[in-house]
């Protein structure tokens, strides 16, 4: 299976474990971004995984291409040009202190690329899917027209497309959102979306449910995945379900519609260590079961386990392998120590 991912590659920077900003002098610089993040969980079960962005030439960019490499992720298709890696500052939530992300990308690469700087028909050669987010065409709007160049690039290939719906009110508006992703959507087979993504884009949401208190309505969630795939036409609508019950214990699962039915994983209580990028790894999981053929039921839970244990996680990067999520999935959620 060969997968194309686009999107920004950001610089994290984040202090050591809980601290708050500057609570000392140290912070840990990674790297990490939705779309990069689902291209090296796809890489770590085997597929063939390309990803796609701008990066400046000089060594941060470098540095940024090679934690894909280490990966095994395809680098061949990022192109090198431009000043800046986008920047984002984490401080890890605890209990009920809530997690805290600050964007220092405006003027980065990827923000002010134009659309003859990618070669989407040579991109797309032999690829079977194509996955961007939300967050891509908010950078700018030259990114709304480019995502839709590789829209129709991939469509004109027969690569099926995957988008999670990913709203972020930092980078742009609920109308400039619903405006652009509608346009977008007319592409997409495969819609990813949360409890929160389907209203704030698309002023879907599901009914008698507060995801704030805990109270999470399966009907609600049957009717807004019928909605999203009766207004653009999508096979398939995954919704990931989270609970939080604080920024260390969330409740989390997932739903899969496939015009006909509806499949519920199991549900899995989560002691974070780091919770971003845990969509991210739902999306690449879901991805790679489609691909490889699961069905609904099989591929949802699949999608969830891989994100359960992505939440375990230190950093954006999801480091698990096909056999531990395969192991999670089939119930096996003991985390005893394997001699």
């Amino acid at each position: 299976m060969r997968v194309v991912t686009f999107g920004e590659l950001m610089l994290r920077l984040a202090p050591n474990g809980y601290y708050r900003f500057f609570q000392n002098d140290q912070m840990q610089a990674t790297f990490g971004g939705g779309e990069a993040n689902v291209a090296v969980s796809l890489a770590n079960y085997g597929a063939d995984s390309v990803y796609v962005t701008k990066l400046p030439k000089h060594a941060i960019g470098e540095a940024a291409v090679n934690s894909l490499r280490y990966f095994g992720v395809d680098t061949s298709k990022i192109v090198r040009g431009g000043d800046r890696v986008g920047i984002y500052y984490l401080e890890k939530g605890a209990s009920q202190r809530g997690s805290v992300c600050i964007y220092d990308r405006a003027h980065s690469a990827i923000s002010e690329a134009q659309p003859g700087d990618f070669d989407w028909d040579t991109v797309f050669e032999g690829a079977d899917w194509f996955h961007f987010t939300g967050i891509t065409p908010a950078l700018a709007p030259t990114l709304v027209s480019i995502c839709e160049d590789a829209c129709r690039a991939a469509k004109a290939k027969g690569v099926k497309i995957s988008c999670d719906l990913n709203y972020r009110g930092k980078l742009w508006t609920r109308a400039e959102a619903r405006e652009a992703m509608t346009k977008l959507m007319a592409y997409v087979d495969v819609c990813i979306a949360n409890e929160e993504d389907a209203k704030d884009v698309f002023g879907i949401e599901a009914d008698d449910t507060d995801i704030y208190s805990g109270k999470l309505n399966h009907d609600g969630y049957r009717s807004v995945a019928k909605k999203l795939a009766d207004t653009f036409g999508f096979e398939k609508v995954a919704i990931t379900l989270r609970t939080s019950l604080s920024a260390s214990d969330n409740d989390w699962a997932g739903m899969l519609y496939d015009g006909t039915d509806y499949a519920f994983s199991k549900s899995y209580h989560l002691h974070i260590v780091d919770r971003v990028g845990g969509g991210d790894s739902f999306g690449a999981g879901l991805i790679y079961a489609l691909l490889s053929g699961k069905n609904t039921q099989d591929a949802i839970e699949f999608a969830v386990a891989a994100s359960a244990l992505k939440h375990s996680v230190e950093g954006d990067y999801n480091r698990v392998s096909v056999a531990e999520v395969e192991k999670l999935a089939g119930g096996d959620a003991s985390g005893r120590v394997q001699r």
